[in-house]
């Protein structure tokens, strides 16, 4: 029998001003529509909760704002779709046999 691993609960320390500001940012592109920062947090929230989403979510906008100042390039948003274009094969494979279950016939073209 495997043992699954325990992530870490902490977050080392820092900055706090700096990690309140982030995080308040991070709710609130969260709350936002069609981008890749609320894709992201509701992926991460619905796995390991909105505090944790929240703070992945503020380590993602700081490591954006980092390249773009160092690059000196506009943020591209990637979009909401990101993720699903990124696994489109596994998506779809688990999809068809959802619906195998359930007693449809599907065939792919």
């Amino acid at each position: 029998m495997r043992v699954p691993v325990k992530k870490r609960s902490k977050s080392r320390s820092g900055n706090s001003s700096l990690k309140r500001t982030l995080i308040e940012a991070a709710r609130a592109a969260a709350h936002t529509k069609n981008t890749y920062l609320s894709a992201k947090y509701r992926r991460i929230a619905a796995r390991r909760g909105g505090n944790r989403a929240a703070l992945a979510l503020a380590h993602t906008i700081l490591i954006i704002t980092y390249n773009i100042i160092k690059n000196k390039i506009p943020y591209q948003d990637l979009g909401p779709d990101y993720f699903n274009k990124l696994n489109e094969s596994a998506i779809v494979k688990r999809s068809t046999k959802f619906l195998n279950s359930l007693g449809y016939k599907v065939v792919k073209e």
